[in-house]
């Protein structure tokens, strides 16, 4: 049976290929997907769920809804260093006019969050790869509501590693604390894939020559633009390898013993200093399924064979 699965998102290029993995994989069915403001702000956000759907022109059209705008507290970030930005790394997507591949739901993210975890009571796996502030947002609206979840699979956070927007905290973490740590406490079955596994799976340009180019297709060209890789020169620009964060959380999902897990109890520094948003083990925290091993090899076979 296909799992039902809801992406909130804030569509940057790892957040694009993840939603090419969810949608290309038959072990799932994408029934919804919601924005949140991070890698860029909202609008662009939007803009690019609808870019990607009209590239994958899903059989199924999801719900989709935008989200927080704003962090719970502090200002808004954003990582246009490393998406560009538009957040796609510059790819082009013709988008057909008056061709919709999603129905929009007009009110929050957080509604619909709620409105499918009721709809289908323990059936909804939540993907969440951007700030938790939609989930926080629904866990204050309705937190029995959200009881009814099956499951979440959230990218986020440096448990035991460096971070990497400051050397003790991960972006979706550091963009809102306060909405992490309300996540993480609310009891809810967690799965989290940090960078401590998620830095163990990336394309290089050998990967990119000999298993993405061959394949030639539109979502081939798409991995191509969207994460600079040069074809002629057959390197990436500014970067080494193009880590997988967000693919990842979705094949967590697809293939559960992919990633190798381990229960730890953690915490969320909300204190604004240099330790803002670093997520720490603290014997009195909530206990939380974290992500410390993966068999790359075989994510990177899944993840290629989606591109098909």
């Amino acid at each position: 049976m296909r799992k039902k699965v809801l992406i909130d998102c804030d569509v940057g290029v790892d957040d694009a290929l993840a939603l090419i993995l969810a949608f290309h994989s038959p072990e799932l069915e994408v029934k919804a997907i919601t924005g949140v403001n991070g890698n860029v702000p909202l609008d662009t956000v939007f803009i690019n769920i609808q870019k990607m759907l009209s590239l994958i022109q899903p059989a199924c059209k999801p719900l989709i809804a935008r989200g927080a705008d704003q962090p719970l507290k502090g200002e808004a970030i954003h990582a246009h260093s490393v998406h560009g930005q538009d957040g796609l790394g510059g790819a082009k997507i013709q988008c057909k006019d008056g061709e919709t591949w999603w129905l929009s739901y007009p009110r929050h993210a957080s509604e619909l969050i709620l409105k499918m975890a009721h709809q289908y009571p323990n059936e909804i796996t939540l993907i969440a790869v951007g700030p938790l502030t939609n989930l926080a947002l629904a866990l204050k609206q309705d937190p029995a509501g959200m009881k009814k979840l099956k499951e979440l699979a959230i990218m986020g956070g440096s448990v035991r590693t460096r971070g990497n927007v400051t050397p003790y905290a991960e972006f979706n973490i550091f963009s809102d604390p306060l909405a992490a740590q309300i996540v993480f406490e609310s009891g809810l079955p967690i799965t989290l894939v940090p960078l401590d596994v998620t830095h163990q799976v990336f394309l290089t340009p050998d990967w990119m020559e000999e298993r993405v180019k061959p394949i030639g297709n539109a979502f081939s060209q798409f991995v191509i633009e969207a994460t600079g890789y040069d074809t002629e020169a057959h390197w990436f620009k500014n970067r080494d390898a193009i880590f997988l964060h967000d693919p990842l959380a979705v094949a967590a999902v697809i293939e559960p013993k992919l990633v190798k897990t381990e229960k730890l109890p953690l915490q969320v520094e909300t204190k604004e200093g240099k330790y803002y948003g670093k997520i720490t083990e603290f014997k009195d925290g909530p206990k939380i399924e974290v992500g410390l091993g993966v068999d790359a090899e075989r994510f990177l076979e899944i993840f290629l064979s989606r591109l098909v």
